[in-house]
């Protein structure tokens, strides 16, 4: 049986149902995601814990987001470029996060070309951004890929990202709030559009 669109919890909120009733998932969803985002640290953080996310669920990476940050100085981008073997190393032996050697190194990869990035676009922000739809469709029900999603993919992976496919991609975009996949009817659909709408001229 397919799951229902929307979950109303004990104080008739009305959600999306995939937050579920977990604490931090519900924080996640009503507070962060799908809300603009434009700071580069933050976008960078968001690409590579989607990229960590690779094979897992969310909620798995969300519950060591801090755990990440503090490895990973805060997803600094010029900090995590500097990261060196030793320091990759140290970082597959930290039980705290996910300790796969690739999705490691290719965070620090990533970092090296972010800062390529910001030195011919101008900042993360301005390049990601293109990339928002012109039409606002309906949500998706579930995390999938889209057309831009692939694109985006593809000119990423030209520019010699890894870990980031056109799902990564998409469940990106929704992350950031470059497309807004909360329900019809989920009470925080509008409080994001509108978040969305307010940054038109960003």
């Amino acid at each position: 049986m397919a799951k229902s669109k929307l979950l109303t919890d004990e104080q008739n909120v009305t959600r999306c149902w995939w937050c579920g009733s977990a604490a931090d998932y519900v924080t996640y969803h009503d507070d962060e995601w799908g809300v603009p985002e434009t700071s580069d640290n933050r976008l960078f953080e968001k690409i590579c814990l989607e990229g960590f996310q690779a094979g897992l669920s969310w909620i798995t990476v969300l519950r060591k987001r801090e755990a990440f940050r503090k490895a990973f100085s805060g997803f600094e981008i010029a900090n995590v470029a500097r990261f060196t073997e030793t320091k990759v190393n140290r970082l597959v032996e930290n039980a705290k996060i996910i300790r796969h050697r690739g999705k490691i190194e290719s965070t620090i990869n990533n970092a090296l070309r972010a800062i390529e990035m910001i030195e011919e676009h101008g900042s993360l922000a301005d390049f990601f951004w293109k990339y928002e739809p012109r039409r606002r469709n309906p949500p998706k029900v579930c995390t999938g890929k889209s057309d831009i999603s692939t694109q985006m993919s593809k000119d990423l992976k030209k520019l010699g990202w890894s870990f980031v496919g056109p799902t990564t991609c998409y469940s990106f975009m929704q992350a950031m709030g470059m497309v807004n996949d909360h329900q019809i009817g989920c009470e925080f659909r509008d409080v994001v559009e509108q978040a969305r709408t307010e940054m038109d001229d960003w």
